[in-house]
């Protein structure tokens, strides 16, 4: 399997102008409805205004850029939910969800490719299995911390709930933006909240159900 990782360590802080420009060119051509695995390297470049050459200065190849776009979409999406906690309870989780939808929304052409990519390419399917990863651990430590507060119920399983609500969560999210009007934002994320909080975080034991 190839390897997802970059090779210039000058790509890990705030892209050059080149890089961002690659970047926002391949994302205005595939919210304009080009298919990523089409899009030719020297499309890009042109629509990007550099020379094909400059493209392969700083991506190894196309996967390598997709994942780069991906990855601004999942690090954007824990800053935001990784700031929510039990305490601040479910209208902020709603509000929180609320925030996600609009980034998803944002970057709605970019996840499509990353499903059409994945569909065929170990490495991308490998890529976004480990993006979902800090999501599954964040939610795990707090239905544990929730359960040994007496806050959750015991019998709860946090491993099994959070692959659940994780990726379930994030499946919907994606239907969500690609298929539904925006005007159903508020509503799905306040649904999406309120089916994690009394569902997982709040939902009686099963014996008191």
């Amino acid at each position: 399997m190839p390897s997802i990782t970059r090779r210039r360590a000058a790509k890990a802080g705030r892209p050059t102008s080149a890089e961002a420009d690659i970047l926002a060119a391949t994302q205005r051509l595939l919210i304009k409805g080009a298919s990523f695995t089409e899009l030719g390297v020297q499309q890009i470049s042109t629509e990007a205004g550099v020379a094909r050459s400059t493209f392969y200065s700083h991506f190894r190849d196309k996967i390598d850029l997709l994942v780069r776009l991906a990855t601004e979409l999942m690090s954007s999406t824990f800053d935001i939910t990784s700031a929510w906690t039990p305490a601040d309870g479910p209208d902020r989780l709603t509000d929180v969800f609320a925030e996600v939808v609009a980034v998803y929304r944002e970057h709605a052409a970019v996840r499509r490719a990353l499903a059409e990519v994945a569909a065929y390419d170990a490495t991308v399917r490998a890529f976004w299995a480990k993006e979902l990863t800090p999501f599954t651990d964040f939610t795990v430590r707090l239905l544990r911390a929730e359960q040994e507060a007496g806050r959750a119920p015991a019998d709860l399983d946090p491993v099994s709930a959070a692959r659940v609500i994780v990726t379930g969560g994030e499946r919907a999210l994606v239907d969500h933006v690609t298929g539904a009007d925006p005007g159903h934002d508020a509503a799905f994320a306040r649904e999406l909240a309120l089916t994690w909080w009394h569902g997982v975080y709040r939902r009686p034991s099963w014996h008191d159900a």
